[in-house]
């Protein structure tokens, strides 16, 4: 049971769980380990815990003939944890509709970063960023927060390869919030809420070091 949030499973039907609070960094560790992230374009904060929930693994990953003989091609090149801000600002600048990644999401997402808690992945193209993703990392799970491209498949590019990178270094839970057509097409499915936080509590004990985690710069 968290110290700070109420139960998960007294969010309303939509998923809004509780309102106020800050985005420091133990605040966010603290959500994290109990299923529940923050989302909000102005303050207060808002904390959300949705059921079901969207996950993803390399069992159930679709890869497209298409999209398999992209990634043979070499079309992309893969980093991790070279751009985090950037990759962050590339995911919020792409929403039509508005973003949720405001300027004090970034920076305190930066603090995880540098606190080695948050990890992006940058996929290049002809050495310019083509697209990315970020999430945070909680032991074994891993909680995937958004994701971009600026060229034709990047964003699927940097899904699967943080899906077989990630589970190939001990990651065993890859969560990605909500089913959205894109994700579906790619075999991210639904659990109920009640499975996602059984899984998360074994999962986020785990002692996972990935080999391209950052260095922490400042305590946690």
């Amino acid at each position: 049971m968290s110290r700070i949030f109420p139960d998960p499973r007294t969010a309303s039907p939509d998923g809004l769980l509780a309102v106020g609070g800050d985005l420091s960094v133990p605040m966010l560790l603290e959500a994290y380990d109990h299923g529940i992230f923050p989302w909000y374009t102005r303050r207060p904060v808002r904390w959300w815990s949705p059921d079901p929930r969207c996950v993803v693994d390399p069992e159930r990953l679709h890869v497209s003939k298409r999209l398999a003989w992209t990634l043979r091609r070499g079309t992309f090149s893969v980093t991790w944890n070279r751009e985090f801000r950037q990759v962050m600002k590339q995911c919020g600048a792409q929403r039509e509709d508005g973003t949720w990644i405001v300027p004090s999401m970034i920076d305190a997402y930066v603090k995880l970063h540098d606190a080695g808690h948050a990890h992006s992945i940058e996929i290049w193209h002809e050495g310019a960023l083509a697209g990315g993703l970020y999430g945070v990392q909680r032991g074994a799970a891993f909680m995937g927060e958004s994701m971009f491209h600026r060229v034709t498949d990047a964003s699927k590019v940097a899904l699967v390869m943080a899906v077989r990178q990630l589970f190939a270094a001990g990651v065993q839970l890859f969560d990605v919030q909500f089913l959205t057509e894109h994700l579906a097409s790619l075999g991210a499915y639904e659990i109920s809420r009640d499975e996602y936080l059984s899984r998360l509590a074994t999962a986020r004990i785990e002692r996972v070091v990935l080999p391209w985690a950052v260095e922490p710069t400042g305590a946690a």
